[in-house]
């Protein structure tokens, strides 16, 4: 055998070998390729696209946060009125109240002491007359001191 003739036939089979790879086997692989190229792009894209909507959603999360929070600050500022509100109306009332009361105890007081005054006066001409009818050791008829009584009361 011949290094030449050896030589060629390798280069022949190799030349066989590489056409049969480039027409069968190169084209799927190709395909293969591109198709996974293709899908890698798309995710990359849809990655960049998720990335911005993230972006958006983040800001618009934000705004709401901030609208939520200055909302729930106006319904606390609110019911703070309303509460200073209630104090005040309460406040008014229990004035209102109090002074009812306070006027209702002094008449109630008043009438307690015209009672005692009362109480007082008959006593005292009782004991006026009793004084009297000591010292003078003599009974006075019953028109006069029923009299006696009655201006004795009128004085006090």
């Amino acid at each position: 055998m011949n290094i030449n003739l050896t030589l060629v036939a390798q280069a022949i089979a190799f030349a066989i070998l590489i056409w049969f790879t480039v027409k069968y086997v190169w084209p799927p692989l190709l395909r293969a390729i591109e198709t996974r190229q293709k899908e890698i792009a798309d995710g990359l894209a849809a990655a960049h696209e998720g990335k911005n909507a993230l972006e958006v959603a983040a800001k618009k999360s934000e705004v709401t946060l901030n609208e939520a929070k200055q909302k729930a600050s106006e319904i606390i500022g609110q019911a703070e009125k309303r509460a200073t509100q209630i104090i005040e109306d309460a406040k008014g009332t229990a004035i209102t109240e109090g002074d009812r009361l306070i006027t209702g105890a002094k008449a109630e007081i008043d009438q307690e002491i015209n009672r005692a005054k009362e109480g007082l006066r008959s006593q005292v001409s009782a004991l006026a007359i009793a004084g009297a009818e000591k010292i003078l050791r003599k009974e006075i008829d019953a028109k006069a001191h029923s009299e006696i009584l009655s201006k004795l009361a009128a004085e006090l």
